[in-house]
């Protein structure tokens, strides 16, 4: 019997994870990655309540856990960098929490002989017939599969092209911010520092290295157009938003221009009627991102996964009864890790809608 076919976009934590379950299914998977390769920046990643699971069926629980970045919690501080209160590690970590680019590495090396990967590609065009889906590439030959899944992240592709433009999907909850390493000028040993103002909040964390620290520049806005901007203008709004401020913000903004892993991002979320279209189905952040406020992105994303790769395996194939049961599955669970994100966006000056 010819293997079923799936084409899983993106190449992150959902896609890496849902495309190894379905090859242990028999599925014959291939993953297409718009980047040139695996991503190698972006914040430590933290783990909560079922991911837990998740990550002892792929089988690489102990691998992560070796890699906890062991985080001793936050100091929080005023204007002037003066310390007035802290917080547990768990506010910000988790139960478990390790560097994004580990991870990463970590389940594609899982996957890479199991999986067709396709690197510095994207799709273009989505056509569904009643037998399959014909896919269209930006570089590649046209091809047809079985199922497609978007697992492309908060301006996800394949969202986009079969469930309509992202500003009918996105939920803007009034904050964007950068990202970016720079030196540890804070002398942060395994600890968090948060500045949080009315409208600003500057984030620096330093574990893994401690002559680096990660650094989040955040501040409020009315939509999450400077997500397409080009980095000279979203430098300007940061310098704008930050004019005046005291403490370090004068040395972070020098060290943000000077940044080689500068990442710009409005803090959103996604909210669909339905997951699925036809052949179509969405996993993660692509159909149902929290928030970065909420910390439960990677969590989602391996429970997503693995409950839409178990109910396929259920239904026997039966994709438009697996998809159903999918969702109805997680709704509820998505709805409450919302929620955490509105309410986490708040504190930090964002909106609570």
């Amino acid at each position: 019997m010819t293997k079923k076919t799936v084409l899983i976009s993106g190449a992150g934590v959902a896609g890496a994870a849902l495309g190894h379950f379905l090859h242990a299914d028999g599925y014959q998977v291939t993953v297409v990655e718009r980047a040139s390769g695996l991503r190698g920046s972006g914040y430590a990643v933290d783990f909560r309540g079922g991911a837990f699971d998740v990550l002892d069926e792929l089988g690489v629980l102990d691998e992560v856990r070796s890699l906890d970045t062991a985080m001793r919690g936050t100091t929080l501080v005023d204007a002037d960098g003066v310390e007035i209160g802290r917080l547990p590690a768990e506010m910000f970590a988790g139960e478990l929490e390790v560097p994004k680019p580990e991870l990463t590495r970590i389940l594609h090396r899982l996957t890479e002989s199991e999986l067709t990967y396709v690197f510095g590609d994207s799709v273009t065009s989505l056509t569904q017939y009643d037998e399959c889906v014909a896919v269209a590439f930006e570089h590649g030959e046209p091809r047809s599969f079985d199922l497609v899944v978007g697992a492309d992240g908060l301006f996800s592709k394949v969202r986009q092209l079969a469930f309509g433009p992202h500003d009918q999907a996105l939920r803007h909850l009034g904050m964007s911010g950068v990202g970016f390493t720079a030196d540890n000028i804070l002398g942060l040993d395994h600890r968090g520092v948060l500045q949080s103002g009315d409208s600003t909040a500057v984030y620096a964390v330093s574990a893994a290295d401690p002559g680096r620290m990660s650094v989040s520049l955040s501040f409020a806005t009315d939509a999450p157009v400077l997500d397409r901007r080009s980095r000279s203008e979203q430098e300007h709004a940061l310098r704008e938003a930050f004019g005046g401020a005291g403490w370090v913000v004068p040395e972070l903004l020098k060290a943000m221009t000077a940044a080689d892993d500068f990442y710009f991002s409005s803090s959103a979320q996604v909210h669909l009627g339905a997951w699925s279209t036809g052949r179509i189905v969405l996993v993660g952040d692509a159909g149902y991102c929290a928030a970065p406020t909420a910390g439960m992105g990677t969590s989602q994303a391996l429970i997503g996964a693995r409950t839409l790769a178990r109910h396929l395996a259920a239904t026997e194939g039966d994709y438009a009864a697996a998809f159903a049961a999918y969702e109805a599955e997680l709704r509820g669970y998505v709805t409450e890790n919302q929620i955490i994100g509105q309410e986490g966006a708040a504190a930090f000056g964002g909106s609570s809608q």
